[in-house]
């Protein structure tokens, strides 16, 4: 099957809540490198909230992308909640209404996604920051898209991307957030919001490839 059914929403959330409890431990133990150790502990506490609200419901891809959206918006503290709440909510207006997600939607998808991050926070590549991870995942994808690559082939461009992004915020000096108080003491680390991106967006890929 080339396209993914957009009935299939829980499948969609329940895995990327998976994702982020089997990573709590890691995400915290990066954060507490240079931050203050609570990026899975945060998380982890959204997801939970999000596999309650979720419930036994069946939902439409758009409908748990909302539900995702929502949670993390208004019950995650510090910067992670707006951040992935944002993320989130513009992958869901994108996919409203439509019956499956196809190479091209997805895409779209993506691209409202980053527009929104953007927006938020203006940051950008080198900033260490997880667009790091999300913009080069995204342009990788669409590059694929345009080159004319199915939905799956892209999607295994768009992790590989947003692994290598994430890999590269080891070398970075952080520019903004509370880890650019530290100057050159934030390199040789990664950062924690670009390796929960990648996470994220490496259980789409597996996912909707399935």
């Amino acid at each position: 099957m080339a396209n993914f059914p957009n009935s299939q929403g829980r499948k969609v959330v329940l895995a990327q809540v998976q994702t982020i409890l089997d990573n709590k431990a890691y995400l915290s133990d990066i954060d507490g490198k240079i931050g203050d150790g609570d990026h899975g502990i945060n998380m982890a506490k959204g997801f939970n909230l999000i596999k309650d609200r979720l419930g036994d419901k069946e939902v439409s891809l758009s409908e748990g992308l909302g539900l995702m959206g929502k949670t993390l918006m208004t019950e995650i503290g510090g910067s992670m909640g707006p951040i992935y709440g944002t993320f989130f909510i513009q992958m869901s207006l994108k996919s409203k209404d439509k019956p499956e997600t196809d190479a091209g939607l997805f895409g779209e998808m993506l691209k409202a996604a980053r527009d929104g991050l953007e927006d938020l926070g203006g940051a950008k590549v080198g900033d260490k920051t997880l667009m790091d991870a999300v913009i080069p995942a995204q342009e990788s994808y669409q590059q694929a898209v345009d080159a004319g690559a199915s939905l799956r082939d892209a999607l295994k461009k768009m992790a590989a991307a947003a692994e290598k992004g994430r890999d590269s915020t080891v070398d970075l000096v952080a520019k903004i957030g509370r880890s650019a108080r530290l100057g050159e003491r934030s390199r040789g680390v990664l950062d924690a919001g670009a390796t929960s991106a990648t996470l994220i967006l490496q259980t789409f890929a597996k996912v909707l490839s399935e």
